[in-house]
């Protein structure tokens, strides 16, 4: 085949398979919405039960709570199996849901050095079972009861063996039970400890949102240490069930920690400083990000804003966009913009302008005359720069 019918059958988009306005049409229209979420981009929030529990409280203070999220390294979404059984109406196959179950989830940590998801762990394991809350050897009570259990000062003697002894000093063991004292009001049942665990993920500044209520932990693993992984980190790793799902979405919100994700972006953690490649004025352009333009109303709001704090920012925008522009050719910077806005239009267009094209121009053997290749369409096919 011709180089010439080679590229009018390339260019021309014959084969409707390559056409990538397909693929345009379905994941860039209406700001992106079809476009598929990325699983890098998620936060985890652990609601523990402080409110209602006052020992826990004291152990998970709120900085706590919201950096456990910032611990997760993978968070597996809810899943579901619904019961279904197979009837015979009169020898026809009909299909009856019965039940809906919950199926458990993983979620994984990292065992980080200050042992935050370790001392998680530990208070959940403390609250539910009595079997950490009791000294062991006469060493400092650092990780179980504040206090020595009483008539064992020197810790339970853990390696005696007292089965045949006529009393035993200590015989409560295993799994607590509701008691007076653990609920708020004293009376009130046992609380659970975690009232939920929620699960973002974001994109396009939304998010969407899984809350697993009253989610109880019936697996826990702590990591392997292994000498042959050299480039291994230690992980821990838990399974949930939860008595039921919500669903929820929304917008992220403008202010720092966001208030519509909880424990998202806290500047404690979180570096809220645009990269110098976004900030207003930092780059030449008048359209893009980080130009003129955003220079511009960037300044505008600081000023609106007022206070000491409006005034530095607009000053500093201002400055930053007299630095980057101050030997700029101001004419050729909008030509070139101009130039790049042209080049995105005729690629989202260009496709559906050739497959209106009249079908008398592709009747020479290279297929376009040169003349309506170049100015076709008004000129759509290779349009002139701009002049000025």
């Amino acid at each position: 085949m011709a180089w010439g019918q080679d590229f009018l059958r390339g260019f021309a988009g014959f084969d409707g398979l390559k056409d990538y306005s397909h693929a345009a049409k379905t994941f860039l229209t209406n700001g992106y919405e079809q476009t598929p979420r990325q699983k890098f981009l998620f936060h985890v929030f652990f609601t523990i039960n402080v409110d209602n529990v006052p020992a826990l409280r004291n152990a998970f203070p709120n900085s706590d709570q919201a950096t456990i999220g910032l611990m997760v390294k993978t968070a597996q979404l809810p899943n579901y199996t619904v019961a279904v059984d197979t009837l015979n109406q009169y020898n026809r196959k009909r299909l009856v849901q019965t039940k809906i179950d919950y199926n458990p989830v993983i979620i994984e940590f990292h065992d980080d050095g200050g042992d935050l998801i370790r001392n998680m762990w530990y208070n959940y394991y403390k609250y539910y079972y009595k079997d950490p809350g009791y000294k062991y050897d006469n060493l400092a009570n650092t990780n179980g009861q504040a206090n020595p259990i009483e008539q064992t000062p020197a810790g339970f003697s853990y390696n005696n063996r007292d089965i045949y002894s006529p009393s035993l000093p200590v015989n409560d063991w295993g799994y607590i039970g509701e008691s007076y004292n653990d609920g708020t009001p004293p009376g009130a049942s046992k609380p659970a400890f975690f009232r939920d665990i929620r699960i973002y993920g974001m994109s396009q500044r939304k998010y969407a949102q899984y809350v697993l209520v009253n989610p109880m932990i019936t697996d826990w693993s702590h990591d392997t240490y292994d000498y042959s992984q050299g480039n291994g980190i230690m992980t821990n790793k838990m399974t949930i069930k939860y008595e039921t799902v919500k669903y929820y979405s929304g917008a992220l919100g403008g202010v720092r920690p966001d208030t519509n994700v909880k424990g998202f972006a806290d500047p404690s953690y979180y570096d809220t400083v645009p990269s110098a490649l976004a900030r207003p004025g930092s780059t030449q352009t008048v359209l893009g990000q980080g130009g003129l333009l955003d220079a511009g109303i960037g300044i505008i709001e600081d000023l609106q804003s007022g206070g000491v704090a409006g005034l530095i920012g607009a000053t500093q925008k201002a400055a930053a966009t007299y630095n980057t522009f101050k030997n700029a050719n101001i004419r050729s910077i909008v030509n070139a913009d101009v130039r790049q806005a042209a080049n995105n239009t005729i690629r989202n267009v260009l496709p559906g302008a050739l497959r209106g094209a009249s079908a008398s121009a592709l009747t020479s053997p290279v297929g376009i005359p040169t003349q309506q290749l170049r100015y076709g369409s008004g000129g759509i096919f290779f349009p002139t720069p701009p002049q000025g």
